[in-house]
């Protein structure tokens, strides 16, 4: 039986806290915001908590009207989030789901090429933790076409959902969306984080609406 989205997500979000990739406090990002929160998709880093974290992306990408053939894994996280999720597609929903994934650097010797696994065809998903600046999807794109394959959808765990920092109002899931003309699925967002009645969030929670209300993208309250 396929679980309900608000099932699926509040699962992601418990395995996250609890392996501690997604942790609260204050973090200065990148863009130098600083944030009540923080996910890192590279600690989940056993085999349970890859079990968990792969099972989410299974159940996300069957419960959406998302047509797909195959995955691919952008090096180096995408890597073993989409071989984990194609071994979860077979053994939670019974799909034999190829998948494929690219090195950094093509490779001159033993088998050669940019590619390992199957061979990219029809409709692709990309699997990927986050989407920061787009240019992991950019290039997976630009790597799934020239093989002759197709673009389906991007799938990712976490959302921020927050506009970027130069003063556009989409979020940077928003704006591949919007760039590169493919859906982009996300396990979970803020939104679902605020709506969780989680004891971890909660001496956090003023903090996030803050954080929310301040930097959020368009459409994202």
């Amino acid at each position: 039986m396929m679980k309900p989205a608000s099932e699926i997500k509040a699962h992601f979000l418990r395995t996250a806290i609890g392996a501690g990739a997604l942790k609260f406090g204050q973090f200065t990002l990148k863009s130098g915001r600083i944030s009540p929160y923080f996910f890192n998709a590279g600690l989940f880093c056993d085999g349970a908590q890859l079990n968990a974290l792969s099972a989410c992306y299974a159940d996300t990408l069957m419960a959406s009207d998302i047509r797909f053939d195959m995955l691919f894994g952008p090096a180096y996280k995408g890597i073993t989030l989409a071989s984990a999720t194609a071994l979860q597609l077979s053994l939670r929903h019974d799909r034999t789901v190829p998948f494929s994934f690219n090195r950094k650097e093509a490779k001159a010797h033993g088998e050669g090429g940019l590619l390992i696994g199957a061979p990219l065809k029809g409709r692709v998903v990309i699997v990927d933790d986050v989407i920061s600046a787009g240019t992991s999807v950019r290039e997976s794109i630009e790597i799934i076409q020239a093989s002759g394959a197709t673009p389906a959808a991007v799938i990712i765990a976490l959302d921020r959902q927050e506009r970027g920092s130069t003063g556009d109002q989409l979020s940077a899931a928003q704006q591949a969306q919007q760039q590169f003309g493919i859906p982009v699925i996300a396990v979970a967002g803020l939104n679902d984080l605020l709506a969780q009645d989680l004891p971890e969030v909660k001496p956090y929670r003023d903090d996030l609406l803050r954080y929310r209300r301040k930097y959020g993208a368009l459409n994202s309250a």
